[in-house]
């Protein structure tokens, strides 16, 4: 029997994939546990439609990350950090605090965890940080780390 699968089946296939599968475990495990579909036309009718409005949203979302790269692209934040003699910094500017930084001086609404950093910057000065908006998309934010007074 063909079988839609609604949902990742370990040892048989992912949600959406089209398998073949025995009567008895078809009628006996999938169909009950709502874990797949007959394959009759109508539900494959039904699954083209789906991967159809998927695409769609998935090419939308990748213009939309682009869009926002160009935005984040024209931007820079500034942050100040307490320094000590000789300009040494007491402390550090991490991710989350850019995050903030970012929503307060400039709108952007970044999370945390999408900004890509070696390790939290400890020193004075211009950097590149990296966003991740997609997984195909990447922007630069201009961060100016500057001596509070």
């Amino acid at each position: 029997m063909k079988v839609i699968l609604l949902e990742d089946v370990k040892s048989l296939g992912k949600k959406g994939e089209i398998v073949t599968v025995s009567d008895g475990y078809a009628r006996n495990m999938l169909l009950p546990k709502k874990k797949g579909v007959e394959a009759t036309p109508a539900n494959l009718n039904q699954l083209k439609l789906q991967n159809q409005h998927a695409d769609k949203m998935a090419k939308e979302a990748l213009e939309a990350a682009k869009a926002f790269k160009t935005e984040i692209e024209k931007s820079q934040i500034t942050l100040s950090i307490r320094t000590g003699e000789n300009g040494k910094v007491f402390g550090s500017v991490s991710a989350k605090e850019i995050a903030e930084a970012a929503k307060a001086q400039c709108g952007f609404d970044i999370d945390k965890k999408k900004i890509q950093m070696d390790g939290p910057i400890k020193e004075l000065g211009e950097r590149q940080v990296n966003i991740r908006l997609h997984p195909q998309v990447t922007a630069a934010l201009k961060v100016n780390i500057t001596e509070e007074k």
